[in-house]
């Protein structure tokens, strides 16, 4: 009778999460709600426990308090018309021309989606890059397309920069400074590649007369900044949280607590009413990983991440080498169908289960899953959160990019990416 109940809680747990996750795939829902109801199933038809649920959202409060204070860090700065004027400025460097406007704002975008993060970046850059695409006549759509791809590789460089390298630190227990270290080498890189290859081909296309060259030099830089005081303040605060993420190795105090104090230290200085700014937090996104926490508690529970890692170990033999390639590989294919977050919380598990069957530099694994997950997510509109929000906000000023569309410049962008990745990986670890 015993062995009955375990079989059948396993095909439950299994369709609780398959179900799940075909929801949270497909947005028929709002994907908060769904996961939290796939994590309640798990707790209401007694895989989990309640008191094991609890733990698996407290274990990760690091991760959602440490977004919390990022995203009204960025609410604040957002305010003062920083972003829009480091866009324009970059613009007018450039002298009006299109081709280097795409390459200059792209860089901007890697960097701030390293520092903030790639959706709240994204929120930001891609309104103005089609504001000064549609300035010089030209088509906005390759602009938007390269700023999310540019947002998901420059997240990858950083801790912070995309909600799966949250993840991933969390399991592994990896230092902020260890991912700019061991990742932003390859993003440089994987940059250089992306923009020379990206400049070239839309060199044509981006041709444009001198007159609409000179309308980008007279828009007036003054009018951008809305509030110098705030600016200031949050230049400060934004500065110190950064540097304190830096030297946290050192000084032992937690990321979250850093975000956190810096957030509350600038709403108290800039005299914002708290009330508004934490309405502003995307709740939605915490619910979302408090419900998959939990969810993929449930998984593991019910020993199945185990299995998927004994198989893994028995494929590559022990080999480190192979075993962070098939993970890569594996990683590239999946996010972008199942979502970078989901795929990364899954198989992060997977990766902890396997770790003390290999020697040598067993990190390279970590590296491995953030790699193919956050840059594979650039292959399908729904594979990262920065490509429904860009597409979104394409949408609504009326550039309709199509699932199609992304994924005829997304394929090309990935495979890329994999082989670059495949090469650094093997080479360095």
């Amino acid at each position: 009778m015993g062995e009955i109940m375990e079989i059948f809680k396993l095909v439950l747990g299994v369709a609780i999460f398959i179900v799940t996750f075909y929801y949270i795939i497909s947005e028929k829902y709002p994907k908060s709600l769904v996961a939290i109801i796939g994590g309640s199933l798990m707790v209401v038809s007694g895989i989990l426990n309640e008191e094991e649920a609890l733990e698996t959202i407290g274990y990760n409060l690091e991760v959602i308090f440490l977004l919390v204070g990022m995203m009204m860090i960025v609410e604040i700065m957002s305010d003062t018309g920083v972003f829009q004027w480091v866009a324009i400025k970059i613009a007018q460097a450039a002298k009006g021309d299109p081709t280097k406007i795409l390459i200059f704002i792209s860089i901007v975008t890697a960097l701030f989606s390293a520092v903030l993060d790639n959706v709240t970046t994204i929120l930001l850059v891609v309104p103005v890059t089609i504001f000064l695409a549609r300035r010089l006549e030209v088509d906005p759509e390759p602009f938007v397309l390269l700023q999310i791809f540019m947002s998901n590789i420059g997240g990858t460089a950083t801790m912070i920069g995309d909600p799966p390298n949250l993840i991933i630190a969390s399991l592994g227990n990896i230092g902020f400074n260890d991912f700019i270290i061991n990742l932003a080498p390859l993003i440089i890189i994987n940059t250089v590649v992306l923009l020379g290859s990206a400049s070239l081909y839309f060199k044509k296309k981006l041709t444009v007369s001198r007159e609409l060259k000179m309308s980008i030099m007279e828009l007036d830089l003054g009018r951008t900044i809305k509030d110098k005081k705030l600016l200031v303040q949050s230049l400060v605060l934004f500065s110190i949280v950064i540097l304190g993420f830096l030297t946290n190795s050192v000084t032992n105090i937690g990321l979250a607590v850093i975000a956190l104090f810096g957030s509350i230290v600038l709403i108290f200085v800039s005299k914002k009413k708290p009330e508004e700014i934490f309405a502003k937090i995307e709740w939605e996104t915490l619910f979302f990983f408090g419900g998959l926490f939990v969810l993929v508690e449930g998984v593991e529970n019910l020993g199945i991440i185990k299995v998927l890692g004994e198989r893994i170990i028995a494929v590559t033999d022990g080999n480190l080498k192979l075993t962070s390639s098939l993970i890569l590989v594996i990683s590239t294919i999946l996010s972008p169908i199942i979502g970078s977050i989901p795929h990364t919380l899954s198989f992060g598990k997977i990766i902890v289960e396997i770790l003390p069957g290999y020697t040598g530099q067993t990190d390279v694994l970590w590296w491995a899953l953030s790699l193919g997950a956050c840059l594979g997510g650039n292959m399908t509109i729904v594979g990262a959160a920065a490509n429904i929000v860009g597409s979104s906000v394409a949408k609504k000023v009326g550039i309709e990019i199509s699932f199609k569309e992304f994924f005829k410049w997304g394929i090309i962008v990935v495979l890329q990416s994999t082989i670059l990745s495949l090469i650094y990986i093997n080479v360095r670890y």
